[in-house]
Order: C-alpha cells, then structure tokens, then sequence
C-alpha cells in the first residue's frame, strides 16, 4: 500500500503543453507514474510525445480514464484548473502552482471539502510513493521504497531527510509535500490520518516550520489517535520575529508559531525532534535498531 499516488495512478496534467508541465509530467512518467492524458483549452487533438492533450478535464476523465490530477498552470488559472478537475470526478488533486492568493485558495479549499476530494498544495513539489508513482516535482532518485512515511511543509527539506534516510539503508511509503501557503488543501492532520491507516506504513516523520499553528494542532491529534512512532524536524530556529521566511506561511509574531513553541508542543506529546535533518535521521535508526 501506499497513500494518495500509488500503482493504480490514472495522472492528467492540467498544463502538460506548457514548458514546466512537459519536463515534469514526463519526468513522472518516466519514473513509472500511468500519464495518461494532458489538458489545455483548446489544444485538444494533439499530444506531447504520445501522450493525448485534451480540452477538458471531464474528456480526459470519460476517455483516458484519469483519477488523479497535476496542475501545472500559471496562478490566475489554477483555481479553476481545480474545481474543473474536481466537478470532472478526480479524486486526488495535487497542485504545484505557487502565489495563488489566500483568498481564492480558501474558497477553493471549501469547495473541495465538501466534495470530499484530496487537494495537496498549492505550493507544494507534490507525492512520491516510490517504486510506485511521482506526481509533482519531488527527485524521486533520492528515495528508497521503505515504511517511513514522510510529511513537510517544505520541499528541500523533504529531499533532504530522504537522502539521509535512503543513505542509511531506509526507505518512505510515500513522502507528501503539503505546501508552505497559509492555505493549502491538506493539513499536518490530514496526512497523518492516512499513514494512520496505512498497513505500510510503519513510522512517520514530520516536517514543520515557523508560522502557523498547524504543528500543534498536528501534536494534540497524535496525542489522541496515533499509535506509529512519530519524529520530527522544525525549521527557523534562528529566525527573527515578525519576518517571513521563505515560504508566505512562515510568518511568526510574538511567541506564536516560534519553531521553540513547536518543538515544545511536539515533544510532549512523545514526538522526538531533531535540531538538524541528519538528527532525525538518526533518531529513526537508533528507535527501529
């Protein structure tokens, strides 16, 4: 098993005729990942090395089959990338595209809940479930199939824990990059419920940063319903109050979304963190050895 791509990965790409959604949506296909259709308005007929282009979503649904969205579209047109994507009957949405606006992302997030499609990103370098399917922009050569689950808000530092962990001969169920945007289709909570359930699934490590509060929220929800071990790494211990860093959600005032206050929040509940990727690497050897 894995969660949200996996062997039965139907993938169109909203965008595939464009430069990024080509080099990318190819570069999943030649991982492994079943492309089976592209989709830009007005370009249907033609395809992009094989693959067909259609105009629709809901064409490339009721003739290719596809169950899984990638939207590689410019911002101003990502959000109706998603709801065309979600009226169409695809039942997992990954969105790459970055500086959607807060605003329209919430009433996007809305929409999609109550049709209960999984939304990753926006913001985000997507899924891997490795020896499985890629869908987005994670180098899934730095991966290994293992029982880790992997969650993060950040996408290098996604890449990195995985690196440390492959080289230590472990592997990842499926590593998600949820996005770092103040609103994104899946929290912390989502993902962990997953791996949860998840029979490969045998340990899971999380990846936070500043800003927000979704890593407490994320502690307070293992405390009450996780029973795999959980590690964890939070980035910005050395950044300035009131300064966003790197991503638009990693913005902390005052004492609020500190990486101390998650760390904290983290540890007691059980969680172990690591100050550095190469920590919590190692703290998953020393608790499976």
């Amino acid at each position: 098993m894995a969660i949200i791509v996996d062997n039965d990965t139907k993938l169109v790409v909203s965008g595939l005729t464009g430069s990024e959604g080509r080099f990318h949506g190819l570069r999943n296909r030649a991982y492994g990942t079943n492309l089976v259709a592209g989709v830009t308005p007005g370009k249907g007929g033609q395809d992009v090395e094989g693959v067909p282009v259609f105009n629709t979503v809901s064409d490339a649904v009721g003739e290719a089959g596809a169950n899984t969205s990638m939207v590689f579209v410019p911002a101003r047109f990502a959000p109706d990338a998603i709801y065309e994507a979600v009226d169409a009957g695809i039942t997992t949405v990954i969105c790459i595209t970055e500086h959607i606006p807060a605003h329209e992302m919430l009433r996007v997030y809305t929409y999609v809940r109550t049709k209960g499609v999984t939304l990753i990103g926006p913001n985000c370098p997507g899924v891997l479930s490795p020896g499985k399917a890629n869908v987005g922009i994670i180098p899934a050569e730095v991966f290994k199939p293992g029982s880790i689950g992997l969650v993060s808000r950040s996408g290098t530092l996604t890449y990195q824990i995985g690196n440390e962990l492959a080289q230590r001969g472990l592997g990842n169920s499926t590593i998600v990059g949820i996005g770092g945007d103040p609103v994104v289709g899946s929290s912390f909570i989502d993902v962990l419920e997953k791996f949860e359930a998840d029979e490969e699934t045998t340990t899971v490590v999380l990846v936070g940063e500043i800003g927000g509060d979704e890593e407490e929220k994320a502690a307070t929800w293992i405390s009450d319903h996780m029973s795999k071990p959980v590690f964890s790494y939070i980035a910005g211990f050395s950044a300035p109050p009131g300064k966003t860093m790197g991503h638009a959600g990693a913005i902390i005032s005052g004492s609020s979304g500190t990486a101390v206050a998650k760390k904290e929040a983290l540890e007691a509940v059980g969680v172990k963190v690591g100050t550095t990727p190469t920590e919590v690497a190692e703290l998953v050897i020393a608790a499976a050895g």
